[in-house]
């Protein structure tokens, strides 16, 4: 890679790690600069996964009685997302390239959606959940699946699928189920990554600068993008993702 390049991905990694320490998102950053600098899709998507598993394994920390409280949940649904995670990397690895080609510009359009419906979806879901506290087990396992398949085959959006499904089926406080989602993510990303770092086309190079970019964004980004208002952040992070996927599909 050229110095243009790495100072690319260097930018698109610091700004990911700041969006996500605040509002989530931050793949629709980092991914497609993997894209700008010649990746193919695939080598992008496992190259993005593995750099930002340490944003990952350090968003856990500040949850980490609130999961150990709820032990034996997190257990019985680690290992739903285990083998969930498991097919999705199959999914991505054994398909013909192209298939994931022509799919990366819906999956950011539905990314980028999932961000714009987020709040709405978490106050319908938890009506929901107040009204039927039961809700259903076969909805939640089979929700909890799904959604490792997508967090290991793509990934940008997962947490917020991720707590609107625990808000659906699961009746408690929404801290302790976004404890389950940090873990959950975690968990997923742990998974993928450790499958594609021995399987998969993955730039070591870009993972080192980003993976490094990424935590110092999360930790000196985070304080710049905080005194953005919440609202002007996100609606950024929608415009650009919605651009950046409509450039994908006219371009392939």
């Amino acid at each position: 890679m050229s110095t243009a390049q790495d100072l690319l991905i260097f930018v698109a990694a610091f700004g990911a790690g700041a969006v996500n320490a605040v509002a989530g998102g931050g793949s629709l950053i980092s991914f497609p600069a993997l894209l700008a600098i010649g990746l193919s899709p695939i080598s992008a998507n496992v190259t993005n996964s593995i750099a930002v598993w340490p944003g990952y394994l350090g968003s856990v920390v500040p949850y980490r009685t609130l999961i150990l409280d709820q032990k034996q949940r997190a257990l019985k649904i680690s290992g739903l997302a285990v083998s969930g995670s498991i097919l999705g990397t199959i999914i991505l690895l054994e398909a013909p390239p192209h298939v994931f080609k022509i799919l990366v510009p819906y999956l950011i359009f539905a990314a980028t959606t999932l961000l714009v419906i987020q709040k709405r979806m978490l106050v319908l879901f938890t009506k929901q959940a107040m009204t039927h506290p039961k809700g259903s087990h076969f909805s939640l396992n089979a929700g909890i699946f799904l959604a490792s398949v997508y967090g290991s085959y793509f990934g940008a959006g997962l947490g917020i699928m991720l707590l609107a499904i625990f808000a659906s089926f699961i009746h408690d406080d929404l801290q302790r189920l976004n404890g389950l989602k940090t873990l959950l993510s975690l968990v997923i990303a742990t998974i993928g990554s450790a499958i594609y770092a021995v399987f998969a086309p993955v730039s070591w190079m870009a993972v080192a600068i980003m993976g490094v970019s990424s935590l110092l964004g999360g930790y000196f980004g985070a304080g710049f993008a905080r005194k953005l208002s919440p609202k002007t952040l996100k609606i950024s992070i929608i415009i650009f993702g919605y651009v950046i996927g409509l450039i994908i599909l006219f371009k392939g």
